[in-house]
């Protein structure tokens, strides 16, 4: 068996008897020309946050409140990919509409009835993030219309998988700009302003 020679890291003494904690967000101060990939939530290292697509509106808007996110990866009975579903499709008008469309009452609808299906979802490639810069990000953000765009990653046999996901708001908060609304519009507006000063 092959021996393995590492050495300890150097450590010392923490010295006047406190420290900060950083501010993960300092760390990641972006601009325009930064790497897209540092915007880019890479679910490799952050576990992404999914629902059943049976689970009621009621239990789908509690998780997001207490996993602190505004979009949730709705998951069939094999674990894969259904769709998604955002702060937005829960709050806003579609569930009104889609309870009216099928005659049904608010509280049977479940994930499944809101989200957005994996067919009608845009993506864009790992590969071409790894090309791009954080503009690029926030003007495939605005020209969709949306608050976030998933990345995917090819793999070796063809097969896709959901690498990471793009969101405005995260955007925003690492070029520093504080966020009023969650609204897409408002959002672009005040990157815009932001950048214009």
């Amino acid at each position: 068996m092959e021996r393995l020679h590492y050495q300890p890291i150097k450590q010392f003494r923490v010295s006047g008897g406190s420290c900060d904690i950083t501010d993960a967000w300092s760390m990641a101060r972006v601009t325009l020309s930064s790497p897209a990939i540092e915007v880019m939530t890479d679910l490799r290292r952050i576990p992404a946050a999914t629902i059943d697509q049976d689970t009621s509106l009621a239990e789908t808007n509690h998780s997001m409140i207490l996993r602190g996110v505004r979009l949730l990866f709705v998951t069939d009975a094999n674990r894969r990919v259904a769709g998604i579903v955002t702060a937005s499709d829960l709050l806003g008008e579609k569930p009104t509409r889609v309870a009216r469309e099928r005659m049904m009452r608010h509280e049977e609808l479940t994930a499944r009835d809101i989200m957005v299906p994996t067919d009608d979802l845009d993506a864009v490639s790992l590969s071409d993030v790894l090309r791009f810069e954080v503009g690029h990000v926030v003007a495939t953000l605005k020209s969709c219309g949306r608050q976030h765009t998933l990345v995917v990653e090819d793999g070796p046999d063809g097969s896709r998988a959901v690498r990471g996901i793009f969101s405005a708001s995260q955007i925003a908060r690492q070029m520093g700009i504080p966020l009023q609304t969650t609204e897409v519009a408002r959002t672009f507006a005040e990157i815009e302003a932001a950048i214009a000063n």
